[in-house]
């Protein structure tokens, strides 16, 4: 998938947990236990983790202007169970929205997804347009409008595709 660097602050646990899935082999880091382990998961916990992958991935397909690829809870279904409360920092007055407690994946999730609308980056986390990818990807590009995690590789094959459409 992609060699983009990692997205900036909290955001990279986000796009981590969506990239668990390659949804081209149908590989699962989820399914081992170094992967569970990466997130703080007991084998028991990975259904809520898949469908809170599936729900942030929806939410950044949307982001670049993608339709949802399938049917999923609503993130923000998801994220109200993950109280956050403001923290102020009294060495120098800075706040931050934290979670209630610390450690379950959905209250790091929320903090993270809390913490990049305040940055003003959550926008700029999306999913792959390519079908057979939908790799999650933090958009650097000037003007916000990159479409693939790839150029050399889902961007080249959607370029390709096009071109032989228009040969045929």
């Amino acid at each position: 998938m992609s060699e983009r660097s990692p997205a900036p602050g909290g955001l990279a646990l986000v796009e981590s947990l969506v990239n668990t899935l390659d949804l081209e082999s149908g590989a699962d880091t989820l399914d081992t236990a170094d992967g569970r382990a990466r997130f703080g998961l007991t084998a028991d916990e990975v259904p809520y983790a898949r469908e809170l992958r599936e729900s942030l991935r929806a939410a950044l397909l949307a982001h670049a202007g993608h339709p949802p690829h399938r049917s999923v809870t609503p993130l923000g279904r998801l994220l109200s169970g993950a109280p956050l409360y403001v923290s102020v920092d009294e060495g120098d007055g800075s706040a931050t929205l934290t979670p209630t407690e610390d450690g379950p994946l959905l209250f790091r999730v929320a903090a993270a997804v809390a913490e990049a609308l305040v940055a003003g980056t959550w926008q700029r986390l999306k999913a792959c347009e390519a079908v057979t990818c939908h790799w999650a990807y933090y958009d650097r590009s000037p003007a916000g409008r990159g479409r693939w995690c790839s150029m050399q590789v889902c961007g080249a094959r959607a370029k390709m595709r096009r071109y032989r459409a228009k040969e045929a």
